[in-house]
């Protein structure tokens, strides 16, 4: 059976070098080109994967044209997605791109404007979306465990993200206070900020634990720290028909959620109408509480089937099966969750609470 042909393009997002792992570790599936205008950039890559001289590219549409991939990676900076998107699907392949989704709305909807015209699938990747107790949590929801849902409460970062790389490979203080002053993170117009970076992560897999419900209105409010022009630290909060959710961001947690949960700990605590759920980045179980039985219950989080492990997985299962992208990956879920960033990007600028942007 011939092997999904997978190009890597742009280099600017760290996860690159995990999505090119899920290639290589993919039983199906052989990278057959990056990149990247920084041949730089491209080395740890080209190294640890093996990649030839001739699967190397600096130019996109010849990378393209030369390797005939069924599936494009785009790890660009989140200001450069929709021009990426346009580009790529002129050549008629699948894309996911690795979170955020992009800038603005305006944007994702050219994105999946241009993926429709091209007949292709689009899937934007969350990682949070395949930890197996964010799935186990969604899983009771659906059941109807806890009832409808009032309440969602998020509280995500890390360290910082110049702190890792591809792996989670560590980097020096020192090193990353060398590298501020030059990253695409720390710069307003490329996308950067702890808002952007992770607000979509706890808007998109909260849409998708409230089965597509929009708040009404949202408010949210960053800080600003001396010499640095973007937020390293967000709190939103979004009126719902039924209630108020919390979203809230940080770069600079005490330690990196996936060494050791700091304190608070990240990832989500739901709220029904008959109960609750915890479920904490990393842990291999969910807390429930019901009505029946209000004490906390540790509930194990099975381990996920194969074709639901990774994004690459994922969606080259999806397409192979001829299945429409689901979840947290879907264009119209990921879109409700670009909707509550914009609406709370101009909050936070105005300082009001505003009503959801269409």
């Amino acid at each position: 059976m011939p092997k999904w042909r997978v190009a890597g393009i742009n280099f600017d997002h760290m996860h690159m070098g995990d999505l090119l792992r899920e290639v290589c570790e993919h039983p199906n599936a052989e990278i057959v080109g990056i990149c990247d205008g920084s041949a730089e950039r491209m080395q740890p890559a080209i190294n640890t994967f093996n990649i030839p001289d001739d699967r190397v590219f600096s130019d996109v549409d010849q990378c393209l044209e030369h390797t005939r991939p069924d599936l494009v990676i785009v790890c660009a900076s989140t200001a450069d997605h929709a021009d990426y998107v346009e580009r790529l699907a002129r050549h008629k392949v699948h894309v996911l791109v690795e979170k955020p989704f992009a800038a603005s709305v305006a944007e994702a909807d050219r994105m999946i404007a241009a993926m429709e015209n091209a007949g292709r699938c689009l899937a934007i990747n969350w990682p949070l979306a395949w930890y197996p107790c964010h799935v186990a949590a969604k899983q009771l929801i659906n059941e109807g465990t806890i009832g409808d849902i009032i309440e969602v409460h998020f509280y995500d970062g890390n360290r910082g993200p110049l702190f890792h790389l591809a792996d989670k490979a560590e980097v020096t203080f020192e090193a990353v206070e060398a590298a501020k002053p030059q990253s695409w993170w720390y710069k307003r117009a490329a996308g950067g900020g702890s808002l952007l970076d992770y607000l979509g992560y706890g808007a998109t897999l909260g849409t998708w634990f409230m089965n597509g419900e929009k708040p009404l209105e949202v408010t949210s409010v960053v800080d600003a720290t001396p010499g640095i022009e973007v937020d390293q630290h967000s709190i939103t909060v979004c009126r719902y028909r039924r209630g108020l959710s919390k979203f809230e961001t940080r770069w600079g947690t005490f330690t990196d959620p996936w060494n050791q949960q700091p304190q608070p700990k990240c990832g989500f605590v739901i709220v029904g109408t008959k109960g609750t759920i915890s479920s904490y980045d990393f842990e291999p179980f969910v807390t429930l509480q019901t009505r029946e039985e209000p004490n906390p219950m540790r509930i194990p989080a099975d381990v996920l089937p194969i074709g639901r492990r990774s994004a690459v997985e994922y969606v080259l299962d999806r397409i192979s099966n001829g299945r429409p992208i689901e979840g947290p990956l879907d264009p119209a879920v990921a879109r409700i969750g670009q909707q509550i960033i914009d609406s709370a990007v101009l909050s936070s600028r105005e300082k009001r609470t505003v009503e959801l942007l269409q």
